[in-house]
Parts: structure tokens; C-alpha cells; sequence
């Protein structure tokens, strides 16, 4: 792989995670493929996660594209209480490794973290971890066709969505 692609998916996950910052719901869904997981899983030992999202807990899961719609959708309609207001949030994102291509796809690692401010509560929280993606070339641009987020303190003091990870 040249090295523009390798930049080119750094550039993805820094414009992935501008667009949650600045609410750019749209921009953001664009990104991810039809068929693309999103996943959270959660622990269950001191270094243990679970492996199935089928058969254990997770934190967050959707198996598609549109489950992420749904997600977005109960966001803007201010129908899910959990989510007024919106937290402000700053992602940051480094560490930004390719770990393995084949064909048009990339395996990429990462770790961020997301710092948030809830205004009605006037609280800061942090969350932070490791991302794992599975990036596909098509029609010659990056897209999202997996992205796993571990989660490293699972003592979570909010509120957790796609947009605080």
C-alpha cells in the first residue's frame, strides 16, 4: 500500500471523529458502509472481553448501517432523554497504526479518548481506549466496514453513545 493510503486512513478516523464533535450526523453515517459493524463489547474479567456480540454483553452493537441510523434518528428527535442536551465533546484520536492490508482492505488501530461536558450538569467526564477498524476501498475512498471500541475504564460515569466513544 502507498503511503497517501495510509494516510488516507488516519485522515478517515480524524474526520470521523470531527464529525462527532461537530454533530455532523450525516457526514458521519457516510462514512460507514451498508453491512458495517459497530461494536462495544464489554469486559468480563480484569483483561477479558466478551467475544460475541450475538451470544454476550455489549456496551454498544449494531450490525448495520442502519441500526446507526436508528441511533442518530433517537438523537435528533430528542426523543431519548438520555441524550438532552447533548454532551459537548473534543475526540482525540493518535496512535494511528496500519496493522495489515490485503486486497482493498486495511486493518487499523488507534486510541482516543473523548472528553465531554455535560452542560445541564456542569461535568466533565473522559472516557478513553483503543479503536479497531476494518477499512474497504471503494470507488476509490475509505469506508468504515468495522469498528470495534474498547472501552478501557468501564466504570462509566455517564451516559454512553456513539457519539461519547
Amino acid at each position: 500500500m502507498i503511503a497517501t493510503e495510509r494516510a488516507g486512513a488516519a485522515e478517515l478516523l480524524y474526520r470521523e471523529a470531527l464529525y462527532l464533535d461537530e454533530q455532523r450526523w450525516d457526514e458521519w453515517l457516510a462514512l460507514y458502509l451498508e453491512d458495517a459493524v459497530f461494536w462495544m463489547p464489554a469486559w468480563i474479567g480484569a483483561h477479558e472481553l466478551t467475544s460475541s456480540p450475538d451470544t454476550q454483553l455489549s456496551l454498544i452493537y449494531c450490525d448495520s448501517r442502519k441500526r446507526l441510523e436508528d441511533r442518530v434518528w433517537r438523537v435528533r428527535s430528542e426523543l431519548s432523554v438520555a441524550s438532552r442536551p447533548l454532551p459537548r465533546t473534543v475526540h482525540a484520536v493518535n496512535n494511528v497504526l496500519v496493522v495489515d492490508e490485503r486486497d482493498d482492505r486495511l486493518e487499523v488501530r488507534a486510541s482516543w479518548s473523548v472528553h465531554s461536558y455535560d452542560t445541564a450538569r456542569t461535568r466533565q467526564d473522559v472516557t478513553f481506549g483503543r479503536y479497531q477498524y476494518e477499512l474497504r476501498a471503494i470507488d476509490g475512498a475509505l469506508r468504515i466496514a468495522r469498528k470495534k471500541i474498547i472501552l478501557a475504564d468501564d466504570r462509566i460515569a455517564t451516559m454512553l453513545d456513539f457519539y461519547s466513544v
